[in-house]
């Protein structure tokens, strides 16, 4: 027997792997197709204080070895994510899920964090700091070092759950930006977000993104994502979700070795519904493969 078993931030979960954000929904739409108690967790769709329409379409580029979005963040709004999807979600999961905050000002990550905070499902916060600061002439709150960790200590303040800011990789240094968050309270870091990226249409000479750029995922950020996970797990001593282009058990272990404690599979969804299943259920198999008897033991091996 091996033991898939890791704890993140003090909460023991069934094994490591974590739907991302915005490619699992609120989990419900997937209990129809599979049981999703087989998850360690997931990560709920992103959350704003209000409703949200997204960006104009076309939102989704699709390129080799991977896909760029630019969904920009649709989603009801915390009051009827609580209300409205929640409930449906307790019908089908009986784990603690991630919810995944987002926002424009300081105000608006506070507010919506609070809330989600008193939701029983609720086992984890996962700030999403890559959202553009409009009180701070539109530059991303992930991108400061002293902003990040603004956002940490105000959301920590109204928390009694475990907070973890999820990181963007389009800055000059990630771990800076970890640090900081750490400095902040942060209980745990998870990276990285997409990265910024753009497609053309040769017959119309244009983007074909309407929003022009939007965020590179799937396999070929894997090798980026692992550089900055081993970086970040060096520099820090909180805990560290990594995620970038997993899709398979032995990415989750090399993830793993890095310094992650737990992994989050994003655009792997989206091509194959029960990509996370199958990761999971491979696990056993490759963790004997490579001679790993316990998944803690390796966690930064590489490190």
């Amino acid at each position: 027997m091996v033991n898939t078993k890791v704890k993140l931030c003090g909460i023991e979960i069934d094994n490591p792997v974590i739907p991302a954000s915005g490619t699992f929904g609120y989990g419900y739409e997937f209990a129809e197709i599979y049981d999703i108690n087989i998850l360690g967790s997931f990560s709920c769709k992103g959350t704003t204080g209000e409703e949200r329409f997204g960006n104009p379409t076309p939102r989704i580029a699709e390129t080799e070895g991977g896909m760029i979005n630019s969904v920009g963040l649709q989603n009801p709004g915390v009051d009827r994510v609580i209300s409205e999807e929640l409930p449906k979600l307790r019908e089908c999961f009986n784990k603690k899920i991630v919810a995944n905050v987002s926002g424009f000002s300081i105000g608006e990550y506070v507010e919506t964090a609070r809330k989600m905070a008193m939701q029983d499902e609720v086992g984890w916060l996962e700030i999403n700091i890559s959202c553009p600061n409009v009180h701070g002439g539109g530059m991303s709150f992930g991108t400061d070092a002293s902003c990040a960790a603004d956002v940490t200590r105000a959301v920590k303040c109204v928390s009694d759950k475990p907070v973890i800011m999820k990181l963007s990789p389009n800055v000059t240094d990630i771990v800076e930006i970890a640090k900081a968050c750490e400095d902040a309270g942060a209980d745990a870091v998870a990276l990285i977000n997409t990265i910024q990226a753009m497609r053309l249409d040769l017959k119309t000479r244009k983007p074909i993104l309407a929003n022009v750029m939007g965020g590179l995922s799937g396999s070929a950020v894997f090798p980026v994502a692992l550089r900055m996970v081993y970086q970040v797990a060096k520099a820090v001593r909180i805990p560290v979700v990594g995620m970038g282009g997993i899709s398979t058990s032995e990415d989750v272990l090399e993830m793993m070795m890095a310094g992650a404690t737990a992994v989050e599979v994003g655009a792997a969804n989206l091509v194959n519904p029960f990509a996370c299943k199958d990761i999971i259920e491979g696990l056993p198999s490759a963790m004997k493969k490579y001679g790993i008897s316990d998944l803690n033991e390796i966690i930064g091996a590489a490190i």
